[in-house]
């Protein structure tokens, strides 16, 4: 099948490569506009009970959580003098009540809460028109600029204008980051080939997949929201996977060319082999990203979705633009050299003992107990942090000091006293008039076992319309955090009036939520991944053994990374090393993405390795000859195409903002764990001790993998005899 594809893409490579063009300009032109559809949040369940209280609470009163919370401050004037009262309310009484549905100031609440401890500051907390976070925004871009009082100090914070602040920052590092990435990735590929043409041919591929994923997100959010943060995901993946790929069918095919082989000869035998490697890659890649679609929040989601359409484009014009592409350049792929020399017409297997992969491997499998038992001792010990993790939601922490989202988050903390809007909110629906006598005295009873609660500081009736009222907790404390997580599971234990029913709304709720969420979501998104990745490796190896031992060294990758990311992040090492404020605990949505994204790109480099140690077992028949040569075959093309990934990465761990900073120095220590430890010490030592194990499969599995294995198609290459490598055992 797949040298069928190789032929037929030789002779059709121009109309190939010119519907290569137009799609580029086609969905280039469609795709910028993706921007102006994509919502941000997306981290809340919208069939949770925090979400329903919030619904009743918009339809029966004013928000209680405010929008946005500006602070004004004057060093001159305290507020208690008339010219600073004066300032502030005509400010807020000049904004349009079209946009600004409700606000509270100091004035109107007499709350001290709003007051700065020296009396120079104060802030009004405002709702914003609009009924989800994008209109929301729209809102507040009307105003952001007309909130300014001359004489005052102006900040911007809350949820949605820090929510704002976090979007351009992202989308300014971004910009930063690609600025940064195609340069130096150009410089490696060139140091990597050799050569100029051939080094430009897998940034195409990434450009080409960055463009088509941009228009296909497009596409979606014309039917469902789209998380703002999809197109970091998109950019970064869409670069970092179309270069391990291009790589990988670029070097294949200068070996190919090397061997004597030209034309269709040398372009079959490549889609044959790394172009069925891509697409075993790719696919494995692509399920495991389409496993947070399984999750109900948008913004996992959307990373499903622009994830996966990232790595279905890059193989996509892996295996046809660029093979096109190829079969133009022919033998010009190594034009522009910057070597002196040309390599030779073929460059024969190492013999016996050359090779530094080859002695790499062969050294390993030397000790294969001792390699085995070490490396698994490195990565357990790794990983032992991530048994105390802490989750905690987003807020203005995740910006920079200099945000102004952070700043009012700041002052708010080290200046005021309290937080006068911070509370856990009880919506309940009530089977009477909710102002009647009776039902007032229920209200009051229930309120006051409600502030009776552990860890609550009290609690009072904020609402009461129809059949709906409102009762608030006040408690000190961090409203994401697992204290104010249990406080809300023990308000939850308070009977409600007879006849009622209490939805539990406001952050803390909604964190608890989202957490129980993903605790449900959890398992069968791990089953969905595990299966789905086991059938794919059986069919691509033909082995019931190997898929297991893939699996099993992912979830132990995975672990230590997340246990370093506790290390740093919530514990705070190396803060000022990388430049970040530590939060004291991890995104909840964060280790769920990193999860799905990094047991792909391991399955990834496993596939890359395992083809090639495959493809010497039916060359040479003999295991340890296969995982030697094998390696000295892909190793430095698996550690070349691992650096490379970690350029675009590395430039978004430079993000001011974060969970961007995570995602990046994840995905980055990720990368290397996974390639230099893993799959380079761990996987030679252990496919040692397994022996011809490796690729056994009982009778009907071997019938089933003959009929419907993922193989090059058409027989195997008859093996040259520089190729038949004896290595003891």
């Amino acid at each position: 099948m797949f040298e069928g594809l190789g032929r037929f893409i030789h002779r059709g490579r121009k109309p190939l490569l010119i519907f290569t063009l137009l799609f580029a300009v086609l969905s280039g032109v469609y795709g910028v506009g993706v921007f102006g559809d994509m919502k941000p949040g997306g981290f809340e369940d919208p069939k949770s009970e925090s979400r329903h209280a919030a619904l009743l609470a918009e339809k029966a009163f004013p928000q209680r959580a405010p929008d946005a919370v500006v602070v004004y401050r004057n060093d001159d004037l305290t507020v208690d003098d008339p010219a600073f009262q004066k300032a502030v309310t005509d400010k807020v009484n000049s904004l349009p009540r079209s946009v600004v549905t409700g606000s509270a100031h100091f004035w109107m609440t007499k709350m001290p809460e709003q007051v700065s401890r020296d009396r120079h500051a104060t802030y009004v907390a405002m709702n914003l028109h609009g009924s989800d976070d994008n209109i929301k925004e729209e809102s507040y871009k009307a105003i952001k600029d007309k909130l300014d009082v001359p004489g005052f100090k102006t900040l911007r914070g809350g949820p949605v204008p820090t929510g704002h602040q976090a979007g351009e920052e992202i989308g300014e590092d971004l910009g930063a980051a690609e600025g940064f990435s195609f340069p130096v990735l150009f410089l490696f590929l060139v140091l990597v080939f050799g050569g100029l043409a051939a080094a430009s041919l897998p940034l195409l591929v990434g450009g080409l997949s960055i463009l088509g994923s941009m228009a296909v997100l497009r596409v979606i959010a014309q039917f469902t929201d789209v998380s703002v943060f999809a197109m970091s995901l998109v950019t970064v993946l869409g670069l970092a996977v179309a270069i391990d790929y291009g790589l990988l069918i670029v070097s294949r095919y200068r070996e190919e060319l090397d061997r004597g082989r030209t034309g269709s000869d040398a372009l079959s035998r490549t889609v044959a082999t790394a172009g069925r490697t891509v697409v075993v890659s790719g696919i494995t890649v692509a399920v495991a990203l389409f496993g947070m679609t399984f999750f109900p929040f948008a913004f996992l989601k959307s990373m499903a979705y622009g994830g996966v359409a990232a790595v279905v484009l890059s193989v996509f014009f892996s295996i046809i633009a660029l093979p096109a592409a190829l079969a133009v350049m022919g033998p010009k792929v190594n034009a522009l050299s910057l070597r002196r020399k040309k390599r030779a017409a073929r460059t024969p297997a190492p013999a016996d003992g050359e090779g530094a992969w080859y002695r790499l491997a062969h050294g390993l499998m030397r000790r294969p107990v001792a390699i085995t038992v070490v490396t698994l001792g490195v990565l357990i010990a790794l990983a032992s942090p991530f048994l105390r993790i802490d989750f905690g939601a987003n807020d203005a922490r995740q910006l920079p000091n200099t945000a102004e989202g952070r700043q009012v988050h700041n002052m708010l903390e080290k200046d005021f006293d309290g937080d006068g809007v911070k509370s856990i909110d009880s919506l309940l629906t009530l089977a009477g008039d909710a102002t009647s006598k009776e039902q007032g005295a229920a209200l009051q009873a229930y309120a006051d076992k409600l502030g009776k609660v552990p860890g609550a500081k009290g609690a009072q009736i904020t609402g009461a319309e129809g059949t709906t009222a409102r009762v608030s907790v006040k408690f000190d404390g961090v409203a994401v955090s697992s204290p104010a997580r249990d406080l809300v599971n023990d308000l939850r234990e308070v009977t409600p009036p007879p006849g009622s029913k209490a939805y539990f709304g406001g952050e803390t709720a909604v964190f608890d939520d989202t957490l129980d969420a993903l605790a449900d979501t959890l398992p069968m998104m791990l089953l969905y991944i595990a299966v789905a990745t086991y059938i794919l490796l059986f069919l691509a190896f033909g082995s019931v053994l190997l898929p297991l031992k893939a699996i099993a060294m992912n979830l132990l990758s995975l672990s230590a990374t997340f246990g370093i990311l506790v290390w740093i992040f919530q514990d705070g090492h190396l803060a000022d090393v990388i430049g970040f404020d530590p939060t004291g605990n991890i995104e909840p949505n964060m280790p769920i993405m990193l999860f799905a994204l990094i047991f792909g790109l391991s399955m990834d480099y496993e596939v890359f390795l395992v083809s090639r140690i495959r493809e010497q077992y039916d060359l040479l028949g003999e295991p340890t000859a296969a995982v030697a040569t094998g390696l000295q075959s892909i190793g430095r093309l698996i550690a070349s195409a691992a650096l490379l990934m970690c350029v675009p990465l590395a430039a978004m761990a430079t993000s001011g903002v974060l969970t961007m900073t995570l995602f990046g120095v994840g995905m980055v220590i990720a990368i290397l764990l996974d390639v230099f430890v893993v799959r380079i010490l761990l996987v030679p030592a252990v496919m040692k001790l397994m022996g011809r194990a490796s690729w056994w499969a009982p009778g009907p599995l071997q019938k089933l993998y003959s009929k419907y294995g993922i193989k090059e198609g058409d027989g195997v290459e008859a093996p040259d005899s520089t190729e038949r490598v004896p290595v003891p055992s």
